[in-house]
């Protein structure tokens, strides 16, 4: 049986099989499938996930263990952002690195198993500070899928941890699956990224809601109405008529649940006009009651009040902060700087062939525009007025080049910076009429957004401080990982060519450590669903 939450609650074999087609499997009768769909209420997603946690089955991790390694020769990067080590000495002991240092002067203790990495370089593993590894959105995907949701969870995390990712903050999808793929992991019983999970933007609904889509939630189906409630977990939009005393017993009831930060709707998400949704005193009383458990408080706020708001209100970090459809103001900036804001960006969809994409469509649109000007002014008839709908059309058009210039504008100004990828699942691939973009596949995306610091004005040495150091500050987590240091998680990469001659260097991954061991890399995804060879 697959390591799934809801899977273990209809207490029967899942479907086995590596990639099982999408939405209407027939592993059991429609019937079956629809009946067990209506079990996701609030509490029972719980006590489901709990069920599939203890009841899970280990499965053979790809990796190699050794107690005790030396990485020897390699250029060491070691994520603090100060100048690289020639010819470097690393100490693996457990899962912890025991020693640094130059070759000469590191001794390599007896019984080490010793791994040449003469000519390579080592650099610390990779955070991701934003992704969604869960299913969240697609009543196809929901349908085929709704008895391997872990599943899917951890095959996402493992392309990340493929491809150098060795942690990820997952900001919003559906919390128990996530959980069951989260502890599967810390377990042992798979390989994986270290995992950070958030469960529901708190404030907002499911992924047909209005807060969410921007569109009033009309003729849903009973699945849908449930993959809402699964994903809310009682903490959706009804938050936002709660006063602070109520407000505040809803977020512990939330964190009871188990996620490890909580990321709630400062504004709503999609649309126009975009929405504040928590007041600035509801927005401290969420911010204090996060961090009265010692854990991390972010927010999606996209409009230039909503997100002063809270910043005020003592975020520690902001997930897009660039997109908004106006210039960032100093203000904001000076806001961001001065709190030491984590600001977790997404570079990968801005730079790159994004980029480039984008501006050869803002040359056609503009050739076009100016081609039917001429046309009209040829013909004497006169330019009219635009319609506010249409400007507000023509700033959509420019809307890119807005988040860019705002992402940048707040690299000068000394932001801390982290990757925030928004890296996601989308549709099964036989849903998908085109294929998904590469820069926002698992991993990939991640690899995408390291690069895109640089074209945003970092060097690649800052780019990678931000990819690793940064990304466990965003977690409060840099006494544990994120940099190469006597006594932290010894979570390292090695590359074949200088990532700091050029960035794209990242790419060319040769090993993965994650906690001390060696991950066999051809071996991830452990169980193909979405991935295909």
């Amino acid at each position: 049986m697959p390591i799934d939450a809801f899977a273990a609650h209809r207490n029967r074999p899942a479907p086995h099989g590596a990639a099982a087609p999408h939405p209407f499997h027939h592993a059991g009768t429609a019937r079956h499938r629809w009946r067990a769909v209506t079990v996701l209420s609030v509490s029972l997603a719980l006590m489901v996930y709990a069920a599939a946690s203890l009841g899970a089955q280990p499965r053979p991790a790809a990796t190699r263990r050794d107690t005790l390694l030396a990485f020897t020769g390699a250029t060491l990067i070691d994520g603090t952002g100060g100048a690289p080590l020639a010819n470097a000495t690393v100490i693996v002991r457990g899962q912890r690195i025991d020693a640094v240092g130059s070759r000469g002067t590191t001794p390599i203790p007896r019984g080490a198993r010793i791994v040449d990495v003469t000519g390579k370089w080592i650099t610390p593993g990779f955070v991701d500070a934003n992704i969604h590894a869960s299913i969240y959105s697609g009543i196809e995907n929901f349908a085929r899928y709704q008895d391997r949701f872990t599943d899917v969870a951890i095959e996402a995390a493992q392309n990340h941890l493929k491809v150098g990712v060795t942690t990820v903050r997952d900001s919003y999808g559906m919390l128990a699956p996530l959980l069951a793929a989260r502890d599967a992991i810390r377990r042992g019983d798979v390989p994986g990224p270290r995992m950070y999970v958030a469960g529901n933007i708190v404030g907002w609904g499911g992924p047909w809601s209005f807060s969410f889509t921007g569109r009033v939630p009309e003729n849903l189906s009973l699945l849908q109405e449930q993959m809402n409630d699964a994903i809310a977990q009682g903490a959706g939009e009804e938050l936002v008529n709660l006063e602070p005393d109520s407000l505040r017993l809803a977020i512990d009831r939330y964190l009871d649940k188990g996620g490890d930060f909580l990321k709630f709707g400062g504004t709503s998400h999609f649309g126009f006009p975009v929405f504040i949704g928590f007041s600035e005193r509801a927005q401290r009383v969420i911010v204090d009651a996060v961090h009265a458990r010692g854990l991390v408080a972010e927010t999606h706020s996209t409009t230039p009040e909503g997100l002063l708001m809270s910043l005020q209100a003592g975020v520690d970090l902001v997930q897009h902060p660039e997109v908004l459809d106006v210039p960032m103001s100093d203000e904001l900036v000076r806001e961001f700087v001065n709190r030491k804001v984590v600001c977790a960006m997404l570079a990968n969809t801005m730079t790159g062939a994004p980029w480039r994409e984008y501006q050869q469509k803002v040359r056609r649109d503009d050739s076009t525009r100016q081609a039917r000007l001429d046309s009209a002014r040829a013909r004497g008839i006169a330019q009219r007025e635009r319609t506010g709908a249409e400007r507000r059309r023509d700033l959509g058009d420019r809307e890119m080049a807005i988040r860019r210039a705002n992402a940048e504008k707040l690299i000068k100004g000394g932001c801390i910076t982290v990757i925030g990828t928004d890296n996601y699942l989308g549709l099964a691939p036989e849903f998908r009429r085109d294929p998904k973009p590469a820069w926002q596949e698992p991993g990939l995306g991640s690899l995408a957004a390291i690069e895109g610091l640089v074209e945003l004005g970092m060097t690649p040495m800052q780019a990678l401080v931000a990819a690793t150091h940064n990304g466990a500050l965003a977690s409060k987590a840099l006494d544990d990982y994120g940099t190469i240091e006597r006594g932290k998680s010894a979570d390292l990469l090695v590359l074949g060519a200088d990532p700091l001659a050029d960035i794209h260097n990242i790419r060319t991954l040769e090993t993965v450590v994650m906690r001390g061991t060696i991950i066999d890399r051809a071996a991830l995804p452990t169980k193909r669903i979405w991935t295909h060879p």
